[in-house]
């Protein structure tokens, strides 16, 4: 059940960042906002399927992984909602609009950079928890590890207050960005998979639970 968990929540989460990809591409904000509640929710699915693997050694940096997950999910899923429903179905003004709409660069742009800030923590520990005894396995931790790079980033940028007044994501530098980060988390979500798939086909084999 654990690899079968993470199969899928690592197929999700392929295909959620390769339509995320496409949305922002052609300005389809609606679905790439919808698509990033699933992409949070696949996430978490992953991360805890790499925690039911860990050993007792690096039991710690699978927990903190996924707690982690779980924060992320929850502020993505926050800011993502509210642009489907009370931003995307009610007539908001003023003030209303400044917090709430996203591409107002205010309270829900900088809990989503937040949020994928904790989601690169996230990765960060799992990585820890990885051995790279194959190849595949090797590049999948060091794409984990890398990802936390952009904790900092996220944290402290908002802080400042550069982003304030400007257009951020819906600007062209904003969607070469975003597309950036898509290409690279895609592979992680990928190598995930085959992951998972190999710890499924090997309990099979040994007549194991997958």
């Amino acid at each position: 059940m654990n690899s079968k968990i993470g199969m899928t929540g690592a197929a999700v989460n392929a295909l959620t960042v390769l339509l995320f990809a496409a949305f922002m591409a052609i300005g389809y904000n609606f679905g790439s906002f919808l698509v990033c509640i699933f992409l949070a929710i696949s996430f978490l699915c992953m991360i805890a399927a790499f925690d039911a693997e860990c050993t007792r050694q690096n039991a710690a940096a699978g927990r903190t992984a996924l707690i982690l997950a779980g924060v992320y999910a929850v502020l993505i899923m926050i800011v993502y909602f509210t642009q489907c429903t009370t931003v995307a179905n009610e007539e908001l003004s003023g003030e209303a609009v400044r917090l709430l709409k996203y591409g107002h660069m205010s309270l829900m742009f900088n809990l989503d950079l937040l949020g994928y800030g904790i989601m690169a923590l996230s990765t960060f520990f799992i990585g820890l928890t990885l051995s790279g005894r194959k190849k595949r396995d090797r590049v999948l931790k060091c794409l984990l590890l890398l990802h936390g790079l952009f904790f900092p980033g996220c944290l402290i940028l908002p802080m400042t207050g550069m982003f304030l007044g400007s257009d951020g994501s819906a600007s062209s530098g904003g969607v070469i960005a975003l597309e950036l980060w898509c290409l690279f988390f895609l592979p992680i979500g990928i190598l995930s998979f085959l992951h998972f798939k190999e710890q499924k086909d090997g309990a099979k084999e040994t007549g194991g639970t997958p």
